[in-house]
């Protein structure tokens, strides 16, 4: 565990559920002890894929219990940060990659009353959140290309991970660190190592016959590593 390291939090996304029974899908991953309910909003356009919008997040707000973890995969994400939240998002994230004044952007998710984090493609090199690591609430690095679940994992994402958590050590921002992308019972030991403290699972989850089991192996295999 890194200095800044909180605990583990797993963050079941629901790109992975059966979305014909959504509520039966997150009150599954819920009482198997997960922390969030990470959900994807893609547009097709910043993404090559399109999910859902502020009225299914309203819909899921309504029945889930945990905080909902909002990752905005679209373009000119300003236009419909205040949408999501109306909706229930407890958190918002949004793409270094989309947002001209990601500072501004940030401090407008806080405004709104939810906390605000800031996601990095592979391509994106942690670097790019120095001058703002002080201001986010949480960093998302994407260990897969953004747009569709049950890819494989980017090796390399490891080490910036590491750099990442560095970073956001040096600014004493106390922002957690999530990792989205491949991540497994095989994954995520060597993420939690380099210094992540929250995992976003699909495919891990959503697919096993036992949620909670996979759940709780997730977590397992991180305290292993502590």
């Amino acid at each position: 565990m890194s200095p800044g390291q909180a605990v583990v939090q797993i963050a079941p996304s629901i790109l992975s559920a059966d979305f014909a029974a959504l509520g039966r899908d997150i009150a599954a991953v819920e009482r198997g002890g997960a922390d969030l309910i990470h959900v994807d909003v893609m547009d097709g356009h910043f993404v090559p894929n399109i999910t859902i919008g502020p009225p299914v997040v309203r819909a899921i707000k309504r029945v889930a219990t945990r905080p909902l973890d909002v990752h905005l995969m679209i373009e000119e994400p300003d236009r419909y940060i205040e949408a999501f939240v109306e909706a229930g998002a407890n958190m918002v994230s949004v793409h270094v990659e989309a947002v001209p004044h990601l500072h501004r952007t940030i401090n407008f998710i806080k405004k709104l009353g939810a906390r605000a984090g800031a996601v990095l493609n592979p391509s994106t090199p942690a670097v790019a959140l120095e001058d703002i690591a002080g201001d986010l609430d949480y960093v998302l690095v994407m260990s897969v290309n953004p747009g569709f679940g049950g890819q494989a994992f980017i090796e390399a994402s490891v080490d910036k991970v590491a750099r990442a958590r560095l970073l956001l050590d040096a600014a004493s921002s106390g922002a957690a660190l999530q990792v989205d992308g491949g991540i497994n019972r095989d994954t995520i030991g060597a993420v939690w190592r380099a210094g992540a403290d929250t995992f976003v699972a699909g495919h891990a989850v959503f697919s096993a016959s036992d949620p909670r089991a996979a759940l709780a192996e997730l977590r397992t295999r991180c305290e292993h590593e502590a």
